[in-house]
């Protein structure tokens, strides 16, 4: 049975400069949430439109952003539910850990390494380059947290729920999941991102496999900062 599974990116957030996002525990800002309000407001109208219902079962990662974007979206979606919404918080769709300096500014990080006699300087643009580690405990790459994203969302699709799976998390996480999954190219990897709060449709059919559905990506500016 073909499944549609709903990526939604957490609205804007009290994010700490010049900080990897990882694993911030900070809140939306007053501006995020509103973001996230019109956005499930348009998300309603195309989903009456396409008399699409979603699943009672809500996804999204275990920090704050996520779960605050999909509290917004479980109100205002509230009565298309066909019974009483869940939220689950998922440790699988968190963005990219950088393990033992999580939170720590990416000056910070950098200095970390040229102190450490053992380990070589991280590299220019490290902090968005996707096969790139850092050599500290409990670090992954972007490529690492999309193959974990990846598998949830196979999970989802084989699950037995009915109606369209709403699954709220991170950007980065989110596109390198949806090269893994065949859905974009490794160079758009870098080329897209994803509006705060705004859906992405992914569908899943057993015999042809994962496709784009519907919901724009988001087309990166270089002035950009990495998500």
């Amino acid at each position: 049975m073909t499944r549609l599974i709903a990526l939604i990116r957490h609205g804007d957030y009290e994010q700490l400069a010049k900080t990897p996002s990882a694993l911030q525990p900070y809140p939306l800002t007053d501006e995020g949430d509103e973001e996230v309000r019109q956005q499930a407001r348009r998300f309603r109208d195309w989903l009456e439109q396409q008399d699409i219902r979603p699943s009672a079962e809500v996804h999204c990662s275990t920090l704050l952003r996520a779960w605050q974007t999909a509290q917004l979206y479980m109100e205002e979606l509230a009565d298309l539910f066909s019974s009483t919404p869940e939220l689950h918080s998922f440790p699988d769709l968190c963005e990219r850990r950088v393990g033992s300096v999580a939170n720590l500014s990416t000056g910070e990080i950098e200095r970390i390494l040229e102190l450490d006699p053992r380990f070589e300087p991280a590299p220019k643009g490290w902090k968005s380059d996707s096969h790139y580690r850092l050599p500290l405990e409990g670090a992954e790459s972007l490529m690492d947290a999309g193959t974990r994203v990846a598998g949830h969302l196979r999970l989802c699709a084989a699950a037995p729920e009915r109606g369209l799976q709403l699954v709220f998390g991170h950007g980065a996480a989110f596109r390198h999941a949806a090269y893994h999954l065949n859905v974009i190219e490794f160079d758009d990897i870098k080329r897209l991102s994803m509006y705060h709060g705004h859906p992405v449709v992914l569908q899943q059919d057993p015999l042809t496999g994962w496709s784009h559905h519907s919901g724009e990506w988001k087309i990166r500016q270089k002035s950009e900062r990495p998500d």
